[in-house]
């Protein structure tokens, strides 16, 4: 009996290329999708699960970062992917960082200092930085930044 392989899907994100990105580091010991649960009521957002980050590691190997999506149209979009997989990370640079969530659109500070409020008083999240992409050097940070 042959195996058949699993069926991948391609899901197209649609980014406004213009806008900066804005990335914020979460640090929370529970699963993917509890903590997108906890952010979805915090933000009344709705976070979906997507199709993973997949990236190869040194021996060619993918590994698949999951990844939660949420598109509000004119108001941009927001992606919630996890850092670690088993011995893995995404950003290796920043190995005490669990998840990094993304707002696609332009904010103010102010808005964007609100939006890491309230993601630092949702259940389970540890602890939320804001990640400087200019001083950030990590060769897997072009799967995130487009």
């Amino acid at each position: 009996m042959m195996r058949s392989s699993p069926k991948i899907t391609r899901v197209q994100l649609k980014i406004n290329q213009n806008n900066e990105s804005v990335l914020v580091g979460i640090v929370s010991a529970e699963p993917d999708y509890k903590l997108s649960l906890a952010i979805n009521k915090r933000l009344n957002i709705s976070l979906k699960n997507s199709g993973p980050v997949i990236v190869s590691d040194e021996k060619g190997t993918g590994i698949a970062f999951s990844r939660f999506f949420h598109d509000a149209s004119e108001k941009g979009s927001y992606e919630l992917i996890s850092n670690r997989v088993e011995k893995h990370f995404l950003l290796r640079k920043l190995k005490n960082i669990d998840y990094i969530f993304q707002i696609h659109h332009t904010v103010d500070d102010r808005e964007a200092d609100n939006i890491m409020s309230l993601l630092r008083d949702a259940d389970s999240v540890t602890a939320v930085f804001k990640i400087d992409l200019k001083s950030l050097k990590d060769k897997n940070l072009h799967y995130l930044i487009q």
